[in-house]
């Protein structure tokens, strides 16, 4: 396929569903060669021989599969020029004092810490190559506050900084670093976030897979001298009433 991103080596986490799909097709058809990784294996099979992608299972909350995914990246590409850090969950969307330590823990380490671990491994190589584009995966949760979602928002918020701050690290290397900031979207959080029940109208105009997907590939396509540092994006149907 010809295409932009021709000859580009992405990778894209959450890849089985959601966001993540949405994201892999749109680089698989720019031309970007698209490593997809999530934990379940059969639906990630199934959506990447449907886009296109090649399919590495792992869990972003463990070090050595991110070792594994990037060694395997490595020894059949030799590069990489996009990580989409997109892998995330609600876990449990409810008020802090409902909330046990391990969903807390599960939540910053899925949300947060595996962003962490992704970013670590794809900047190393991207300092050493002098070029590459890490887009991560945030929420309106982290600008906004809203009861039930602390959990949550602190470690989307948590994305954000550390994207600032990864920008500031890569920037004099030639590589980039860019936080998509999205809020309602026609994924599976919405049954976590007790967003569900809406009209088929209503859903229809939240962010779709595919138009993230769109963005991520129009950062990834700017020119190397230019960065968007982080993008924030609603759907006009969402009233927003944050604190």
């Amino acid at each position: 396929m010809k295409g932009n991103l021709n000859g580009k080596i992405a990778l894209v986490t959450g890849a089985s569903r959601g966001y993540g799909v949405g994201i892999s097709e749109v680089l698989v058809q720019e031309g970007a060669r698209v490593w997809m990784t999530a934990r379940n294996e059969i639906q990630l099979r199934e959506e990447a021989g449907r886009v296109g992608g090649e399919p590495v299972p792992a869990d972003v909350t463990v070090p050595a599969d991110w070792d594994r995914v990037f060694k395997s990246v490595l020894r059949e590409c030799g590069r990489l020029d996009i990580l989409v850090n997109n892998a995330g969950a609600g876990v449990k969307i409810a008020p802090l004092a409902e909330q046990s330590d391990e969903e807390i823990f599960s939540s910053l380490s899925v949300n947060l810490t595996g962003v962490a671990l992704g970013c670590r491994r794809a900047a190393e190589i991207m300092v050493r190559q002098g070029s590459g584009t890490i887009v991560n995966i945030s929420s309106v949760c982290a600008v906004e506050a809203w009861p039930q979602f602390a959990v949550y928002s602190a470690a989307k918020a948590g994305v954000q900084q550390l994207t600032r701050c990864l920008y500031t690290e890569l920037r004099p290397h030639g590589a980039r670093a860019t936080c998509i900031i999205p809020s309602w979207g026609a994924t599976d959080f919405a049954k976590a976030a007790g967003m569900e029940d809406f009209d088929p109208e209503t859903r229809s105009q939240c962010i779709q897979p595919r138009e993230l997907g769109r963005i991520v590939a129009d950062v990834c396509l700017l020119p190397n001298h230019l960065v968007v540092q982080e993008m924030v994006v609603w759907p006009l149907v969402q009233e927003a009433v944050p604190l």
